[in-house]
C-alpha cells in the first residue's frame, strides 16, 4: 500500500432530505444523541483533538473506538478533496468492531504498511458507525476482484457527506454516529510557507485573506506567508464571517465556518414626515395645522410638512366662512379648500 487512494469522483450526489446535519469541521453530523459512540484517532494525536503532521511517504496508522458492537466505515479527505474509503477493505480491514474495543488499521503485524501521499495539506478521517450494516452500493464499489480498495463516487467533503446522508436516511436516527480526526501532509524539506484550510457547511462560499480573494472554500490554499492575516468567507444569503487567522511555515490552519445565520433584509422604515400641499384661491388665508398657525396662501396654496397620522387642518379669511376638517395622512397628498362667504 504505497499511500492514501487519489480516486477521481464521477458523480455528484444530491442532498438528502434526512437529518443528518453537513458540518464543516466535523463533515456529517447526527442531530440526536444516541446512546452509540465511535471515537477515530491517527498514532500522532491520542486526544483525538489535534492536527499532527505527517511528512510524505511516511507511516500513519489510524484506529476507531465503539462502546457498542458495531459496523464502523472509515474514509479519508485529503488536502484535494479525493476520498478514499479506509474501511472496509481487503487487506483484512474488517469493520466490524466489538464494543469498548480498538481496531487499528493497518492492524498490528500486518504485512504492509500505510503511507500518506503526496498530497500536501490538511486531511480528515471521518469514522461512521452503525449498530447495523451500511449499504455504500451508491458511494463506493470493488470494481474487480484485484481491487483492495473500493472506488469512492464522491469528491470533497460535501459531497462525501451528502452521500452519507442518503446511506444514513433508512436507518433509525439514534444507531449511528461519527467522529472526525485531522492531520497534515506536509512536504519532505521543510517550508518557508503554510497553508490555509476553510471548510464551510454551505456551497460557493468565497474566502478572502487580507483583502485578497483566495477561491472557494472546503480546500487548502497553500504558499502562504507566516503571519497574521484577517479573514472573511463570504456565502450567498449567509452574514459574512471574519476572524484573525496565524499562519505557520510547514503547518496547515484549520479554519472551519459554520454558516447559521440568513441574512433577512430589514424593512425599510415608514417615512415619518410628508408634504401636504394645501391650494385655495384666497390669497392671505391662514392656515392652522393642529391647532397651530403654519401659514398663509399665497399664489395659490401653501406647502407644510406633517407628521404620519391624522391632522386638523383648519382655513381663516375675513369674509369667509372658517373652513374646518380633519385627514388621515399617509403619503404626501394635496387638499383644495375654497370656503364660502
Amino acid at each position: 500500500m504505497k499511500k492514501l487512494l487519489m480516486i477521481p469522483a464521477a458523480m455528484l450526489l444530491s442532498t438528502a432530505a434526512a437529518a443528518p446535519r453537513i458540518s464543516a469541521q466535523s463533515i456529517i453530523v447526527n442531530p440526536t444523541q444516541p446512546d452509540l459512540s465511535v471515537s477515530v484517532r491517527v498514532n500522532k494525536d491520542s486526544s483525538g483533538n489535534g492536527n499532527p503532521t505527517y511528512r510524505v511517504g511516511e507511516n500513519i496508522t489510524i484506529s476507531t473506538t465503539v462502546n457498542r458492537d458495531a459496523y464502523v466505515y472509515l474514509f479519508n479527505v485529503d488536502a484535494n478533496g479525493e476520498v478514499t474509503q479506509i474501511l472496509p477493505n481487503r487487506l483484512g480491514g474488517e469493520n466490524f468492531v466489538k464494543a469498548n474495543t480498538t481496531v487499528t488499521f493497518p492492524r498490528p503485524g500486518a504485512n504492509f504498511t500505510f503511507t500518506v501521499g503526496e498530497d500536501l495539506g490538511l486531511n480528515k478521517v471521518l469514522a461512521l458507525a452503525s449498530l447495523t450494516p451500511l449499504n455504500l452500493d451508491q458511494l463506493s464499489t470493488f470494481k474487480s476482484q484485484q481491487d483492495q480498495f473500493a472506488t469512492v463516487n464522491a469528491r470533497g467533503q460535501n459531497q462525501l457527506a451528502q452521500a452519507l446522508s442518503i446511506v444514513v436516511n433508512p436507518i433509525p436516527q439514534n444507531s449511528w454516529v461519527t467522529d472526525t480526526a485531522f492531520f497534515t501532509v506536509v512536504s519532505q524539506n521543510p517550508v518557508q510557507t503554510g497553508s490555509l484550510f476553510v471548510g464551510t457547511n454551505v456551497a460557493n462560499a468565497t474566502v478572502i485573506l487580507n483583502g485578497q480573494r483566495l477561491g472557494t472554500a472546503n480546500a487548502t490554499f497553500s504558499n502562504i506567508r507566516p503571519g497574521t492575516y484577517p479573514v472573511r468567507v463570504q456565502a450567498p444569503g449567509y452574514r459574512d464571517y471574519t476572524t484573525t487567522i496565524t499562519i505557520r511555515a510547514g503547518v496547515t490552519t484549520n479554519l472551519n465556518v459554520d454558516f447559521a445565520q440568513v441574512v433577512t433584509p430589514a424593512p425599510a422604515p415608514a417615512p415619518n414626515q410628508y408634504t401636504l400641499a394645501i391650494r385655495s384661491n384666497v390669497t392671505g388665508a391662514r392656515v392652522f395645522i393642529d391647532g397651530r398657525e403654519v401659514g398663509t396662501i399665497q399664489n395659490g396654496g401653501l406647502n407644510v410638512t406633517v407628521a404620519r397620522g391624522s391632522r386638523e387642518v383648519v382655513l381663516i379669511a375675513p369674509g369667509y366662512r372658517t373652513f374646518v376638517n380633519t385627514y388621515n395622512v399617509t403619503s404626501n397628498a394635496q387638499i383644495t379648500i375654497n370656503p364660502a362667504r
